[in-house]
């Protein structure tokens, strides 16, 4: 339910503006709130109380890792976060539905066929979830909210890897007692096993509005979970057999979650066609709240100072002792106060743990770790990607691929944009700087590619066209270009059976009228493995060719080729070695160095080919100790490039002499290449941005930390980076 905002609570928190309280436990509170663009959202933030202890802050970012692996389809969707602020938080998609507890309080005692769709759809929730060895530790029904399209579970806030025990102490019980797994309740590792437990628990909970060891004091409540037969007066006869064995004290006798949810459901139907009439109801009653709702603030007693504490995440520290009453008492009393309490832990002496943190930070305490650099404007956390980002800007944004999707952030603020989450991979994404295009399945049977542009300001993607059919379209397809009315591609194509029977196959670039699906020209290349970032394959368009570049399979050369762009004619090779097979790949997708009339490529030198005809017209390194360059980049007839163990060059791109060269105070990274901005050559080091003054030809300044990327967006004056779990960015245009 929908609750007045206090007087002492924020107006804004990140991007979003506060509309309302949800609820407030002895952790933290949670609000509804709003984006500018009119975003719906639960933002979730501790008290500012207890926000410098360093466990609560590992905690608060540890469930926000976890809410991401479980994604929006079995949780709420993580919108944006911020773990590392001062005072921390977390936004998430309103779930429009009620918790579990609320929906039998409503309905009452669901009945067998809903609780058996619930339990199946939760199964496969905890499934997912300990797919990436996390386990929920916390499950209840009050975590549980259910919709129409199936229920989600949220509150991952003593959630953690399996096996990971950094925030356990001796002697100390995380959870809810009532639906604590034995072993939880004794301290020991808490396991997949001990969330089947909790979940048997919830289904009981659903089908005879009780749990299955009673209510009462909490250590009442352990003992039954540690030696008492559990109560399942009420359950169907049907379910008993199956909830017997997942509340089993033994944790080897409980089923494993895909098997319990085969149990459970067949798995047909809608979700929402299992529900009581009372909970779609109440459903589609939270749906239309959320936007009838009015803002309201409680006015401050009499004689209180509003202007000291409306903006509360600068207010100074709490008194101890009103930590102490926030951080004490039992776990249930934290349930009751609306959205449940974030972690129960207790010491044998009975204090609460973490109930003596530092003060928080003031506006005159450094920032914790590394937002210390005065340079840095914003810190986003993006989960972790298993994937090479793709890293663009167009337009207001910078775009970047992660697991959830192609996410677009604003380039001055770091709030999130818009997410393209049908986007799967960076191969399936291009842009030129001013659009971006991606490949998404396409046809009736989704056996077709199809081409897409996305609107930068919003992210709406909108068909351009669909091409011809080909084997294992998307999975084995790289977009390459997107130039005028042609697309460039590099995809796999099936041949006719031979005389053995097998289906041949073969890989080839090719040039296709997106619109009409009409192949214009397709030349063979060497087999390609989608799969492995060692063998990668990117282009750059300049004249009228169409330059591919690749790794060679040994790892030890890059393979660069020409075509005609207009009939795909093969127009040249070139092989460019490097240094050593250990050296780092010298060339970044989508970061090939070209101009008007030359193509340019690091390795154990740095070489010019001429684009009609591939001729070298120069090499740079001949002689040089150090062996090795990264990819260039090529400004106003300068060609920039980092070197191996010095710093970095610059040569003439008429005729490759050395105009300056310039150390770095750390060794530079061959894998990200330099950026020309305003009046500086920024260089990627092992420790941080290196800037590079263009007039002085030396180092002028530098900013951690590093990161394996570096993208420049020049209206706004910022240097953007990411480590594939976070994205910062700094101001290049400051003097210090």
């Amino acid at each position: 339910m929908l609750s007045p905002l206090t007087h002492d609570d924020p107006v804004q928190i990140g991007a979003y503006r506060l509309t309302a309280r949800l609820g407030s436990g002895g952790m933290g509170t949670v609000y509804l709130a709003r984006s500018a663009g009119g975003r719906t959202v639960a933002l979730k933030t501790m008290h500012a109380g207890i926000a410098a202890d360093a466990d609560f802050r590992t905690r608060f970012r540890l469930e926000t890792d976890a809410a991401r692996i479980i994604g929006g389809h079995h949780g709420a969707t993580v919108v944006d976060a911020d773990p590392l602020a001062e005072t921390p938080w977390l936004a998430t998609e309103y779930v429009l539905g009620p918790p579990l507890d609320d929906a039998v309080s409503l309905s009452g005692a669901l009945p067998e066929p809903s609780v058996r769709a619930l339990g199946a759809a939760l199964a496969g929730a905890l499934a997912q979830l300990h797919a990436s060895e996390v386990v929920h530790r916390d499950l209840k029904p009050s975590n549980v909210m259910i919709t129409a399209y199936g229920p989600k579970i949220i509150d991952f806030g003593i959630a953690r890897a399996a096996g990971d025990d950094r925030l356990t102490r001796t002697g100390a019980a995380a959870g809810t007692p009532a639906f604590m797994s034995p072993e939880q309740a004794t301290g020991q590792e808490h396991t997949p096993a001990g969330d089947v437990f909790a979940l048997a628990g919830v289904l009981v909970f659903a089908l005879t509005g009780h749990g299955p060891f009673g209510s009462g004091q909490p250590a009442d409540l352990l003992y039954r979970v540690r030696y008492g037969d559990p109560d399942l007066t009420g359950v169907p006869a049907a379910v008993v057999p199956i909830l017997m064995r997942c509340l089993s004290k033994d944790p080897a006798r409980r089923p494993a979650t895909m098997d319990l949810a085969a149990e459970l459901h067949h798995g047909q139907g809608q979700f929402a066609d299992h529900l009581p009439a009372t909970i779609l109801t109440e459903i589609a009653r939270r749906a239309t709240e959320v936007w009838q709702h009015q803002p309201h603030r409680l006015q401050p007693p009499a004689d209180h100072n509003t202007a000291e504490t409306i903006h509360a995440f600068t207010r100074a520290p709490m008194p101890r002792r009103k930590v102490l009453a926030l951080s004490g008492g039992s776990a249930l009393a934290m349930t009751a106060a609306g959205v449940g309490a974030w972690s129960w832990l207790k010491s044998p002496g009975g204090k609460a743990a973490g109930a003596e943190p530092s003060p928080p930070p003031t506006a005159n305490t450094p920032l914790p770790t590394t937002v210390a650099d005065r340079r840095e404007t914003w810190r986003k956390s993006i989960g972790s990607s298993r994937r090479p980002l793709v890293r663009m800007t167009v337009g207001e944004v910078v775009a970047m691929m992660t697991d959830e999707g192609l996410l677009a952030l604003d380039a001055r603020s770091g709030e999130r944009r818009w997410i393209a989450d049908k986007v799967k991979h960076p191969r399936h994404v291009h842009s030129d700087g001013k659009r971006i295009h991606v490949l998404l399945p396409g046809g009736k049977h989704g056996n077709q590619l199809s081409l897409h542009a996305v609107d930068p300001v919003g992210g709406r993607t909108s068909l351009v066209g669909s091409f011809a059919k080909f084997d294992k379209p998307l999975q084995e397809a790289a977009l390459l270009q997107v130039v005028g009315d042609t697309v460039y591609l590099a995809a796999r194509k099936g041949l006719p059976n031979d005389a053995a029977g097998v289906r041949a196959q073969s890989w080839s670039v090719m040039a296709v009228n997106p619109r009409t699906g009409t192949e214009r020209w397709s030349s063979p290349i060497r087999s390609y493995d989608m799969e492995n970032p060692e063998d990668s394959i990117f282009s750059a368009f300049a004249g009228n060719r169409l330059i591919l570049c690749r790794t060679a399979k040994s790892g030890g050369s890059l393979e660069v080729s020409a075509r005609d762009a207009r009939n795909g004619q093969h127009a040249w090779d070139a092989t460019v070695a490097r240094a050593a097979a250990t050296d780092p790949p010298s060339a970044v997708p989508n970061t090939l160095a070209t101009d008007d009339t030359r193509a340019y490529v690091g390795g154990n030198r740095i070489q010019a080919h001429q684009l009609t005809d591939g001729a070298v017209t120069w090499a740079f390194g001949d002689g040089r100790s150090s062996g090795s360059y990264g990819t260039p980049v090529v400004r106003d007839g300068v060609v920039y490039a980092a070197e191996k163990g010095r710093g970095v060059v610059a040569l003439s791109a008429t005729n490759g002499e050395l105009r300056w060269e310039a150390e770095t105070g750390a060794l530079p990274d061959l894998r990200v290449p330099p950026v020309v901005g305003g009046e500086f050559l920024f260089v990627m080091a092992e420790t941080g941005i290196r800037a590079v003054s263009l007039s002085k030809h030396s180092e002028d300044w530098s900013s951690k930390p590093g990161s394996p990327s570096l993208v420049l967006h020049e209206d706004s004056k910022r240097l953007v980076q990411s480590d594939g779990k976070q994205v910062f960015a700094i101001r290049f245009d400051l003097t210090y």
